[in-house]
């Protein structure tokens, strides 16, 4: 009789051991809390170059590391682009960890397509959720594509955009600071720029629309 005690104990030990080794390698769903995207027109020679800026907030239970694949689809037009877990730009944000891309483009003249778009998010454990996305920009630029120069410690902003802006680099190309421009014209010594900075390009912003314009740097020494 003891015998079978001792035996069902161990029995349901067991049982609760698998049970509680099951449970704790179930797999949950990942989760796309918030994202956007934002046009970003680029300087070149011809018609400024078209790219999406695609970043979303993800969750997973096993920590962001546990995550693998990013995708973003427009259906309507068939396009899929993919970003690995080495692909992805990530950094935070008031605690929020933000992962995506700033270099998503169809072809160096194409335009890229507007209306819905579809995220998907994938972990190592191949779980999956998706968000629906919406993004209704002019076709056209709402505003001629800026200017930034700079001549004899002076500098000049020719832009049409409501909010402009400096981005500035060091001497080996690092991003050092972004600097809100009060005026369209002055001298670039009274920007109060870090001495260390060697170049800077506009960045001009459409907030209405999500869509910004980035010049080419110019050197500012």
């Amino acid at each position: 009789m003891r015998y079978m005690i001792r035996k069902t104990i161990v029995t349901l030990l067991f049982a609760a051991a698998l049970l509680s080794l099951v449970l704790s390698c179930s797999r949950t769903e990942p989760k796309i809390t918030f994202g956007f995207i934002e046009l970003v027109y680029y300087e070149s020679k011809g018609k400024p170059q078209e790219r999406f800026s695609f970043f979303i907030i993800p969750e997973d239970d096993d920590g962001i590391e546990n995550l693998e694949d990013l995708y973003l689809y427009h259906d309507r037009e068939q396009l899929r682009w993919h970003l690995g877990s080495d692909d992805w730009v990530s950094y935070t944000l008031e605690g929020k960890t933000w992962i995506g891309t700033r270099s998503i483009a169809i072809g160096e003249d194409e335009a890229l397509p507007r209306g819905q778009f579809r995220a998907v998010l994938v972990n190592k454990g191949g779980e999956k959720s998706e968000r629906h996305f919406s993004f209704d920009a002019p076709e056209e630029p709402r505003f001629p594509f800026p200017s930034f120069r700079v001549s004899g410690g002076q500098y000049t902003v020719e832009s049409k955009y409501p909010v402009n802006k400096l981005v500035c680099y060091d001497n080996e190309g690092n991003y050092m600071q972004t600097a809100a421009l009060t005026s369209l014209s002055g001298a670039v010594s009274d920007l109060n720029l870090p001495s260390q900075a060697r170049t800077a390009a506009l960045w001009a912003e459409d907030a209405q629309y999500f869509t910004s314009a980035y010049t080419d740097v110019a050197t500012l020494r």
